[in-house]
């Protein structure tokens, strides 16, 4: 991404899409007071943080027993009531992974692709589905300490069966989903934890294996992804192309001064209880104060925020090209090197 002498002004950036990730499904009932768990609470929350100023809803659904729900009969009910309740979010779905154990005791489990392919079927269609890219691990405890995660069901760190979860995003899962969702009309959202993942996205973008917007976060989560550094986070934006959407996502309190500094640069930013239960040392904050949060940091920068339709047209829900070239283009990268041709590659003016 370029940063011209006039990017900083916030006359000159976008509007600031806020997603909001308020279901938290790491979580169960007992760890928070904001955890909804029957139906009519989680479309409620969803219109909370609407109301506050997100526009982008991060969707996992909950059984009635408050554990996270695998079944995509109730993802589709959960979407169909969305659709009535917030009907100009942009509407995420979790689709790489379902985050809360099934019974008390039982390791994280990630869903099989087979299941996690069918999402491409669900009906009414999200907006999007998210997408991570190279099987790595993502031990999510390795960076939080004990006032993360005090009076909760994750207080015993060492032993929580989060450190040993796996990204299951090999490029034969990856290309299929991708190719799935997109013949749908569902825009894949890329969560990207580390630079060599956006290259293997590169490298499949170039060889026709996706042919849409690059719309993405950066995931600082530590144990395996980026951690809270701002030189990773600059040196991976640096290699954003110009024409994709770049989000920034960290976990724990790390996520306040990660957002700061993307709300700052004209990024986007997301927050809620997926991410972090805390504010400052030893307080709690909700889903709904956080969004709040964000539209209070951006006002005092004067950078606006995002309408519904704002983030519809920024993430470019709907869009999709019709050939290698035009995605690399429309994305900002340099187009692929031609037989013979030698030196760099740039797209000419005339």
């Amino acid at each position: 991404m370029h940063f011209l002498d006039d990017s900083l002004l916030p006359e000159n950036q976008e509007p600031l899409v806020i997603q909001s990730a308020p279901y938290g499904p790491q979580w169960l009932p007992g760890d928070s007071t904001d955890v909804p768990v029957k139906f009519a609470d989680q479309i409620q929350k969803a219109v909370d943080v609407y109301n506050a100023g997100a526009t982008v809803l991060h969707v996992h659904v909950r059984e009635a027993d408050g554990t996270g729900s695998k079944r995509l009969s109730m993802f589709n009910e959960m979407l169909d009531r969305l659709r009535t309740a917030v009907p100009k979010m942009v509407l995420q779905v979790g689709g790489s992974i379902s985050f809360a154990p099934e019974n008390e005791g039982e390791s994280a489990k990630w869903l099989s692709d087979d299941v996690r392919h069918a999402l491409a079927e669900l009906n009414p269609r999200p907006d999007q589905v998210t997408l991570a890219v190279n099987t790595s691990q993502m031990n999510t405890a390795e960076n939080k300490v004990p006032s993360d995660v005090a009076g909760t069901s994750w207080e015993d760190l060492e032993n929580s069966a989060y450190r040993e979860m796996v990204v299951p995003a090999g490029p034969t899962f990856v290309e299929e989903h991708m190719k799935r969702l997109v013949a749908n009309g569902i825009q894949p959202h890329f969560q990207l934890g580390h630079l060599a993942q956006f290259e293997t996205l590169g490298r499949m973008i170039r060889r026709g294996k996706y042919m849409g917007p690059l719309v993405l976060n950066w995931v600082s989560l530590q144990g395996g992804f980026d951690g809270p550094n701002p030189n990773s986070m600059l040196n991976f934006i640096n290699h954003v192309p110009d024409g994709a959407v770049l989000t920034i996502e960290g976990t724990a309190r790390n996520t306040w001064p990660l957002t700061g500094m993307g709300i700052l640069l004209g990024l986007h930013v997301r927050c809620g209880i997926e991410d972090t239960l805390n504010d400052k040392l030893g307080e709690r904050i909700t889903s709904v104060q956080q969004v709040e949060k964000m539209v209070r940091v951006s006002r005092e920068y004067h950078r606006e925020i995002a309408t519904g339709e704002d983030a519809h047209r920024i993430y470019k829900i709907g869009v999709f090209y019709n050939s290698v070239e035009e995605t690399l283009a429309k994305n900002g990268f340099a187009p692929s090197r031609k037989p013979g041709q030698r030196g760099f590659t740039h797209y000419a003016t005339a």
